[in-house]
């Protein structure tokens, strides 16, 4: 008898937190990265198609650097130069906006495909997702903000995702109140690092320690309590009185975003966390994540990341998310259960021009047919079949079910 059991060096074992799906999960995600493309394409947004690397330059450059550990790194055998499997999409979007389209005006760009990673992120997290998102460049007002956002919502709403919930932040307000107070390089990370913990000894030990103005200390300290509804927008205006205008800016825009989101989606609850800085060092203005009650972790985030493009020759205004499939498919099957399928139908395989005929009208008619073929071991019904063609009068053929007993 063969020993079976996986040995560490088994060649069928996958690495760890790199995934594949079988049937009918493949199919499923299939249908879901098509039908959220094609709601992009119904709001205006163009397919984009970028490469699975790249030189590494073009990966890591400005802002996108913090992909740098994420990113796997190998040597082009023909340059001799440093590539990198993308682990993101968005810098390639980006790129191509700027340096190969090169448009007046707002330009809005999808994408979908496989990204690799170095790590997983968080303890359920893939280190080869499937990244869909949607980006849009050309526009500066938080109008094109609130167009990503409704664009993210409809798609996972029409995936399943209910009821949707969605956080909203502004980096600004962080990094508004950290140049009023004088600080920047390591002391503005280490701050916002206990901030993201939301450790509040931690905080007032950092700004004891770099002996920030009482005004300042006070609305820094502020942020790590200005999370919750609509009221931690009236309580910000509040404790942040006095910050300069950077911050009246960025808490100005971020209650105009809110406020045409509510309008434009009353079904969708917002929350709003001044602290949560998600992407803080790759981000600019509005910062955004959607969640549903359930399911763990996050289902798509994005925010505005302005003049991404710099590096490429042309820095734009751009706003956009991006969700992993596989992660929002999981939570689909969480929330709405597993949707059965239809079946397919089992054909005897025969030269019968009769035949063959009504099974190449059944596929037309979008119907799955699966030829039995001569001497095969297992039952149509193993093969997902809950019909079959069996000969009928006048040298036709006809679908009759398969009798439970039968697919037993």
């Amino acid at each position: 008898m063969t020993d079976r059991s996986p040995g560490p060096h088994s060649p069928w074992l996958l690495p760890d937190s790199v995934e594949e799906l079988l049937p009918p999960a493949a199919a499923a995600l299939e249908h879901l990265r098509q039908s959220s493309l094609e709601r992009c394409a119904r709001w205006g947004y163009e397919l984009v198609m970028p490469p699975v690397i790249e030189y590494l330059e073009a990966l890591l450059s400005g802002v996108a650097h913090d992909l740098d550990l994420q990113t796997f790194k190998l040597t082009d055998q023909m340059s001799g130069r440093m590539m990198g499997v993308r682990a993101d999409i968005t810098p390639q979007a980006a790129r191509i906006d700027a340096h190969q389209l090169r448009r007046e005006g707002p330009v809005r760009l999808c994408y979908s495909g496989t990204v690799l990673r170095t790590r997983a992120e968080g303890a359920e997290g893939s280190r080869n997702p499937l990244q869909m998102g949607a980006e849009l460049y050309g526009h500066g007002g938080i109008e094109s903000d609130v167009e990503v956002i409704g664009l993210m919502a409809e798609i996972l709403s029409a995936a399943g995702i209910e009821p949707l919930h969605v956080d909203l932040g502004h980096v600004g307000i962080f990094r508004g109140l950290c140049s009023a107070a004088g600080l920047e390089g390591d002391a503005e990370a280490r701050l916002w690092d206990a901030l993201q913990r939301k450790s509040t000894a931690d905080i007032k030990v950092l700004l004891d320690e770099f002996e920030v103005a009482p005004a300042d200390h006070r609305r820094l300290s502020a942020l790590a309590e200005l999370s919750g509804g609509a009221e931690t927008l009236t309580a910000a205006a509040q404790a942040l009185a006095g910050a300069g205008e950077t911050v009246d800016a960025a808490l100005d825009a971020l209650t105009r975003t809110a406020q045409a989101l509510e309008a434009a989606r009353p079904d969708m609850t917002l929350h709003f966390d001044l602290g949560e800085l998600r992407g803080y060092r790759y981000h600019t203005g509005i910062v955004f994540a959607a969640y549903t009650p359930g399911v763990s972790g996050e289902l798509a985030r994005g925010g505005r990341y302005d003049d991404i493009g710099a590096v490429f020759g042309r820095g734009r205004p751009a706003t956009g998310f991006s969700a992993d499939l596989k992660a929002l498919l999981r939570a689909t099957a969480t929330t709405l259960g597993a949707t059965p399928a239809a079946g397919a139908i089992a054909a005897p395989w025969s030269a019968d021009e009769a035949l063959r005929r009504r099974v190449t009208a059944l596929r037309e008619a979008g119907e799955t047919v699966i030829w039995a073929l001569p001497g095969q071991s297992g039952t149509g019904a193993a093969q997902g079949c809950n019909r079959q063609l069996v000969p009928a009068a006048g040298g036709d053929w006809q679908i009759e079910t398969i009798e439970p007993a039968e697919n037993a």
